[in-house]
């Protein structure tokens, strides 16, 4: 099974920004779909955003216009640019193959807001 390890995460203010990386074991070119997830204190983990092989991107309602989510083929990585974060951002940020997830979570990285 693929291992992802994400990284970037970390505490900024409100109106900050953050680039998460996702980097994968092998490459992601068989995977058609990638998401990112996010865990808030307390509150079930939610699906962020997900792009698929043609480059097609989705965003759920709270992060649209900003955040951006981008696959590098060559590093077998996916990124997660957050722009404009809000204290309702917090959370523990996973990336997983496909949406709903089809691997079992890694450890995450946290990224905390502060105002």
């Amino acid at each position: 099974q693929v291992q992802l390890v994400e990284s970037g995460g970390g505490l900024v203010q409100t109106g900050g920004s953050l680039r998460l990386s996702c980097a994968a074991s092998e490459s992601i070119l068989s995977f058609e779909v990638m998401g990112w997830y996010r865990q808030a204190p307390g509150k079930q983990r939610e699906w962020v955003a997900s792009i698929v092989n043609g480059g097609s991107t989705m965003y759920a309602d709270s992060v649209k216009g900003r955040f951006t989510i981008s696959r590098d083929y060559a590093k077998n990585t996916v990124y997660l640019q957050m722009n404009k974060l809000k204290r309702e951002d917090t959370g523990v940020y996973d990336c997983n193959v496909g949406v709903p997830p089809r691997i079992s979570w890694g450890q995450g990285t946290q990224v905390t807001v502060s105002s």
